[in-house]
């Protein structure tokens, strides 16, 4: 037997009012603050995702309660703590800028764009309901995430579901699943490196590191490993290298399980072993910086490179608030918009079907 959904309150309805398109811009997330109770609560709710570890359930809930949430806090504080700047995280901090220079090459009158946080505020589902509320009814969401994984950008999509069974009258949906290959997003790549190295010269190696997941998500079917190593492909073939120029490897791995490999620190103090001198690395999966970028990349694994008698790091920033990933941002949002009705409905022929539904004794 089936329960019956419990709805929340619809807003107030208006027939004939106009349709409104949305574009949901979605990042991982962040905690409120460099402190460990704010780290307690985020960790809380990202590591209890189910598509983010995929053990037993019972098992990992005790392990996430009885020992990480107990000892991780403090030492995720301190490192949150020495990339945290004035304005609050950098992810957010970036997150916030992209939709508003996203926002700013559309007319607001036909498409709004928003943010949202998978793990913290503002929440998939708080956006949504404002969104609702000011009578959206179509609604495109965007992960911030170029390449696809479960372990991400599925649980997006699984945070717009969520709302959905709450939601009696549903706004139209579409999902950008990935655009790990997407010309707007390789050009935006390649511009800002080769930037980096009109202003500060080019390294011996160019080194690409990517979030890494476990080796079993591959191998269950997750397509990430794949598109890294395309996109990696990709940026190689427009900067014009070649394959012994630059590496791919992954990074961030958490807990004793094997991961997608090489791995990112290894592999650096690798090269620093055999002698190379110089090295330029990049971090092509992450679209703002953050705390894997600016803390384990800029600071970590420089120190990693630089101990094995490296004498050169340096760390390419994320695309952030440049020109030219705005501008693919932009490209990718509208291919995926097309379709959808951009400008507004004619006043009379709104008036026309506002009347019509009155007539058949509509009250509002």
């Amino acid at each position: 037997m089936t329960s019956t959904p419990r709805f929340s309150a619809e807003p107030a309805y208006s027939h004939g009012q106009p349709a409104k398109t949305a574009i949901i811009y979605c990042n991982l997330g962040t905690p409120q603050a460099p402190t460990a109770s704010a780290l307690r609560r985020y960790l809380a709710e990202f590591l209890s995702d189910p598509r983010v570890v995929e053990i037993p359930r019972f098992l990992w809930l005790l392990i996430l309660h009885g020992i990480i949430l107990r000892v991780r806090p403090a030492k995720s504080a301190h490192k949150y703590a020495s990339i945290w700047t004035n304005e609050g995280s950098p992810l957010k901090v970036w997150t916030e800028k992209q939709s508003q220079h996203l926002q700013a090459l559309f007319d607001p009158q036909q498409i709004q764009v928003r943010y949202s946080m998978r793990y913290g505020s503002p929440s998939v589902s708080q956006v949504l309901d404002d969104l609702k509320t000011q009578g959206v009814n179509r609604v495109l969401v965007m992960p911030a995430y170029p390449q696809y994984s479960a372990t991400t950008t599925a649980s997006v999509f699984d945070a717009v579901y969520t709302w959905g069974l709450r939601t009696r009258y549903l706004p139209e949906f579409r999902f950008v699943n990935h655009y790990h290959d997407h010309p707007g997003y390789i050009n935006a790549l390649a511009e800002s490196i080769r930037a980096h190295w009109a202003a500060h010269g080019r390294a011996e190696q160019l080194v690409m590191s990517f979030h890494g997941v476990p080796e079993r998500t591959l191998k269950l079917g997750d397509p990430y490993h794949c598109e890294c190593h395309k996109t990696a492909r990709l940026l190689a073939q427009a900067l014009a290298l070649n394959k012994d120029e630059y590496k791919v490897c992954f990074q961030s791995r958490f807990g004793k399980a094997k991961w997608l490999e090489p791995y990112t620190e290894p592999t650096v103090r690798e090269l620093g072993k055999q002698g190379c001198k110089s090295i330029d690395i990049v971090c092509p999966g992450f679209v703002c910086d953050c705390l894997e970028t600016l803390e384990e990349i800029a600071m970590e694994v420089k120190a990693a490179f630089l101990e094995e008698g490296g004498s050169a790091f340096s760390y390419i920033p994320c695309l952030n608030d440049n020109p030219f990933w705005i501008q693919g941002l932009q490209d990718i949002a509208r291919m995926h918009l097309s379709g959808w009705p951009q400008g507004a409905s004619p006043a009379e022929e709104l008036a026309r079907s506002r009347q019509a539904a009155l007539n058949m004794g509509a009250s509002d």
